[in-house]
């Protein structure tokens, strides 16, 4: 093993085909790596096009794996290689050139897993990790030149007032740092303002939630309520014949359910702000620019320029979304824009099939509105592809229309409608149109440029290790952190963690790995873990096993509308060590459910643990707990009683 106290400098070759994501990631975490450390590891990457590609060079063709199994490397790795199938595919070489042969393999390191445990090695000090849980890496931080004798305005200065960057702010002072907070939202391009809180507490989780509240609470009227007895006369009971029916549509204030969850938004921005003063952050309303790796340049609302000076500068700024490109795209609106529109959305277009676009289809339909969604090509990409599906059909039992394989190609103003040309020829008006096709960090205006802080350009999103750029003393955390779970509750827990670690002691590393999510879809959908398709690349087909079971939560069970609609859980094991690789979810109140399962993988739970546990009855949560159907038995994986 090449460790951190090698002298000489490692090269180290990553080789797997371009749409993996564990390639990807894999490959950009050894990238950051010899950013980090130019004299000690060079890093060669082998691209592939596709999976047929590559397993064509690796197993079929050339056979590197065999060819690099027969070598004798010594401590067994040769025989890993051997039997290693999925991308990417790393190794250590003695040479960098790009089609260096099998012969030049000093040792194989492995996959995704084996490669970022060899990175963590590679950057680990040699004393012992001293952290109470082993778990954990521990941050070995570049030292950023900060002393307590500096002679600048802050100790910390973070740009970006969102929940990352707050959170990190009010440590940071809790530990004795002089901190200040630059927060200046630039309006949308619809000119959608808001106030300090980031994109979380103003267009993102929590008025998402809101109206998801607000469109559950309409299912309820519609197709529950009547069910158990609420609102029903012995007049509409003797005119249905002794028997309950849905009631009809139900009326809805666009503009009453706006202006009270902009209420609630505009009193939480207060509240951040007055939490600010009382932990002793200096909040400043400036838009900010790097002028060096000291200094940012200050603009206020009236164009008044300044500068500020700092130690350390942690930029937290997120992402904003990415807007549509076609001619008129100007047309659409985005998530920054739908919690506060000044209008009934009427007939609505979400171009996406993000989570995002899911989402809010899933709360305009559910609150009444008539919503079609543009799919350029899959559901939700990156979350398991079964769940995805069966969000899909849900969807479209809700009466939301797909468009399927297209993407806008002309928006064009008709009269008070949008008028949209999709790329199959076919055209339709709507009322709003709102573009979800992504997020990109919003860097472009920062002057990294003007301080050497590496970008990818593919989605401005700053490169890091342990939240440390490629200039010391600048850090980044939250959305705007390239490879960052775009997750409020990962930005506060990664800003909290670096405070600690620049001014508190600490050597704790924020742990990316097993982070629960929900999304907030009709049927709401929990997960940690892997995903089944990324379980089988990264570990093989042959050593997964699939534990499912579709089941109808009770409280839908007395409402014939619900009754055709079904929940869903499978858990995702390693067969040879029964350790618990993902879990999925699908039913209500997908984000309770899922916290507590999100404790136990990070504990390494095990199968049997779940099955072993004494379940809530009757709850959907207890389901796991009574899985024992797997895929490839092939028996009925319905539920089949209490």
């Amino acid at each position: 093993m090449t460790t951190a106290a090698a002298t000489t400098k490692s090269i180290l070759h990553v080789a797997g085909y371009s749409s993996c994501g564990f390639y990807r990631r894999a490959a950009s975490v050894v990238a950051s790596l010899s950013l980090l450390f130019p004299h000690r590891l060079q890093v060669v990457q082998h691209e592939f096009t596709s999976r047929d590609e590559f397993r064509e060079w690796l197993i079929h063709g050339t056979n590197f794996r065999e060819r690099v199994g027969n070598l004798n490397l010594g401590g067994g790795g040769n025989l890993r290689a051997s039997a290693h199938s999925s991308s990417p595919f790393c190794w250590i070489s003695n040479s960098a050139d790009q089609s260096s042969s099998a012969d030049s393999v000093l040792e194989f390191i492995g996959g995704c897993d084996d490669t970022l445990d060899w990175c963590r090695k590679f950057a680990q000090p040699p004393a012992p990790s001293t952290l109470s849980n082993n778990n954990v890496d521990e941050a070995e931080m570049v030292p950023d030149g900060h002393t307590p004798s500096h002679s600048y305005d802050y100790d910390l200065l973070i740009l970006g007032g969102g929940s990352g960057g707050l959170a990190a702010s009010k440590e940071a002072a809790r530990l004795g740092a002089k901190v200040a907070v630059l927060d200046y939202v630039k309006p949308s391009p619809a000119g959608s303002k808001w106030g300090l809180g980031g994109t979380c507490v103003n267009v993102g989780c929590i008025p998402k939630k809101l109206m998801h509240y607000a469109a559950l609470l309409n299912g309820n009227y519609l197709h529950d309520q009547p069910h158990y007895g609420i609102g029903v006369t012995p007049e509409s009971i003797e005119a249905n014949y002794g028997m309950t029916q849905d009631n009809t549509a139900a009326t809805q204030s666009w503009d009453m359910l706006k202006q009270n969850v902009q209420n609630h938004i505009r009193g939480l921005n207060f509240k951040y702000r007055v939490d600010l003063r009382e932990k002793e952050v200096t909040y400043l309303n400036l838009l900010g620019k790097f002028v060096n790796e000291h200094t940012i340049e200050t603009v206020d609302k009236k164009g008044n320029v300044d500068t500020v000076t700092f130690s350390r500068c942690m930029i937290a700024v997120g992402g904003r979304p990415t807007p549509l490109t076609c001619e008129g795209g100007e047309l659409a609106i985005s998530s920054d824009d739908i919690f506060s529109l000044d209008r009934d959305p009427g007939k609505v277009l979400c171009v996406g099939a993000s989570y995002i676009s899911l989402e809010c289809a899933g709360f305009l339909r559910g609150i009444g509105k008539d919503v079609t969604v543009a799919v350029r090509s899959i559901l939700l990409r990156g979350f398991d592809r079964e769940c995805a599906k069966l969000i899909g059909e849900h969807m479209k039992d809700e009466g939301i229309v797909f468009r399927e394989e297209v993407v806008p190609n002309k928006l064009e103003k008709v009269g008070e409608k949008i008028k949209v040309t999709f790329s199959n020829g076919e055209s339709d008006e709507y009322d709003t149109v709102l573009a979800a096709i992504g997020r990109s960090g919003d860097t472009s205006k920062l002057g990294l440029e003007n301080v050497g802080v590496a970008v990818n350009p593919k989605n401005s999103k700053i490169s890091a290790k342990f939240e440390q750029t490629s200039v010391p003393n600048i850090y980044a955390i939250g959305d705007v952190m390239d490879g960052c779970p775009e997750l409020t509750p990962v930005a506060i827990h990664a800003g909290k963690a670096l405070s600690r670690r620049l001014f508190g002691g600490s050597k704790q590393a924020m742990d990316y790995r097993n982070v629960c999510t929900t999304v907030f879809t009709p049927l709401e959908y929990g997960t940690v873990g892997y995903s089944e398709d990324d379980a089988i690349a990264e570990f093989g087909e042959e050593a997964v096993t699939v534990y499912h079971k579709y089941f109808v939560p009770l409280e839908w069970s007395l409402s014939p509308s619900r009754g055709s609609h079904q929940g869903f859980c499978k858990a995702i094991v390693n067969k040879h060590t029964d350790k618990v690789l993902g879990l999925h979810y699908l039913g209500p109140n997908a984000g309770e459910v899922m916290q507590g399962f999100g404790t136990a993988m990070k504990l390494g739970c095990k199968f049997e643990d779940i099955v072993e546990t004494v379940g809530i009855h009757p709850t959907t949560a207890e389901e796991f707990t009574t899985l024992s159907i797997t895929k490839e038995s092939g028996e009925d994986a319905a539920a089949s009683g209490c």
